[in-house]
């Protein structure tokens, strides 16, 4: 049976939107191929606020995170987590023998300017990472109350996670002087997985200068150059398929409007909290609390995986916590295209799951 995702990513693609990549494949190195990719570049800057540079790699987002913490890390990296992607930052580093230092905030809340400034003022970091929206936590982090801190240290390269927001929550680049920003296809921009997307700041470039070792494939001064010195061609084959799906995905975001689209998130998040107020609790303090994922803390002492059988049975898939919240807590995930027709169907099948086989065997062991 197919089932509905409501899991924080990959999510459920419109049919239209696959049937793209069936378009027949045009080669890489034509005219055709830098047309397509210049014209993705440009409608990512809208939804990204940027008019930075966006450089588009057939790989996940995790790669780009890898390959942005090495090529603009000089000296050493303050990597600020408040959930398991943030700290892969932190792994990242130390894999690729990086300087770097791991600051958590408190359980279930978000990052604060006074840690940022404490930890920024002591003058040893040149590269600060953020996740704007931590999906094993369901918090978002508040950028604008960070960003007035981080303006202050302008030799600091910022680096941001958007995986699970850039499509679903408003983050004004520029505004907020976001060096690099991430993003992977399979979230909120509502595509398949397979493709990351970057924007990237020429201060950001100008580090990647200074460094010596960056890689290749992720190296992204040498993504950069070649997207400029060739107008729009890469240093190695991209996924087409996945480029004419993003393409026209694009155009149906525009379609809806951004700010409509921030706007069906905040109300999908505003259902799926209600919801778990009155059956359990939310993980998040509810002032940060996500509009992409919610993780709800499973008060009830259920087998999560139960759970998700008998809403597998009807057609239904949610996510259990992630890492150490694996049982503790549960995600449902509500971004995308996903409607609030479509989520409430999900809601009424979970009330109709608790209500009905609330039995022993939910008890987890």
């Amino acid at each position: 049976m197919q089932k509905k995702l409501f899991i924080p990513g990959p999510v459920d693609v419109r049919e239209d939107v696959l049937e793209q990549m069936t378009r027949p494949i045009i080669g890489h190195r034509t005219n055709a191929a830098s047309d397509l990719q210049r014209g993705i570049s440009e409608k990512l800057q809208k939804i990204f606020y940027t008019d930075n540079t966006i450089i588009l790699s057939t790989s996940s987002g995790t790669a780009l995170m890898e390959g942005a913490i090495r090529s603009f890390t000089k000296k050493r990296a303050a990597v600020f987590s408040n959930g398991y992607f943030g700290t892969l930052w932190y792994k990242m580093a130390l894999y690729n023998n990086i300087e770097a230092d791991l600051f958590k905030s408190e359980k279930g809340e978000a990052i604060t300017p006074d840690m940022v400034e404490k930890v920024l003022s002591t003058g040893k970091y040149d590269l600060i990472t953020i996740t704007h929206n931590e999906t094993t936590s369901g918090i978002t982090n508040p950028m604008e109350e960070l960003s007035s801190v981080i303006q202050n240290y302008p030799d600091v390269i910022w680096c941001v996670d958007g995986v699970s927001s850039i499509g679903g929550i408003k983050l004004e680049i520029d505004k907020l002087g976001v060096d690099v920003c991430i993003v992977s296809s399979q979230k909120c921009l509502g595509l398949p997985p397979g493709m990351a997307i970057a924007s990237v700041s020429e201060k950001a470039i100008e580090r990647a200068r200074q460094i010596e070792f960056r890689g290749y494939y992720l190296d992204f001064l040498e993504l950069y150059e070649t997207i400029k010195r060739t107008d729009y061609q890469y240093i190695s084959t991209p996924a087409i398929p996945m480029m004419f799906a993003m393409d026209y995905q694009l155009d149906k975001i525009f379609s809806e409007g951004l700010e409509n689209r921030f706007k069906r998130h905040e109300q999908l998040a505003d259902m799926v909290r209600s919801w778990a107020k009155k059956h359990f609790k939310l993980y998040a303090k509810e002032s940060c609390a996500s509009n992409t994922v919610t993780t709800i803390k499973n008060t009830l002492g259920l087998n999560i995986d139960l759970l998700n059988q008998r809403l597998g049975e009807r057609g239904f898939q949610i996510s259990n916590g992630y890492e150490d919240l694996k049982d503790k807590t549960f995600r449902i995930g509500h971004m995308a295209d996903c409607t609030v027709e479509e989520l409430q169907e999900l809601l009424d099948t979970l009330d109709e799951v608790l209500g009905c086989d609330l039995r022993e065997e939910w008890l987890a062991i």
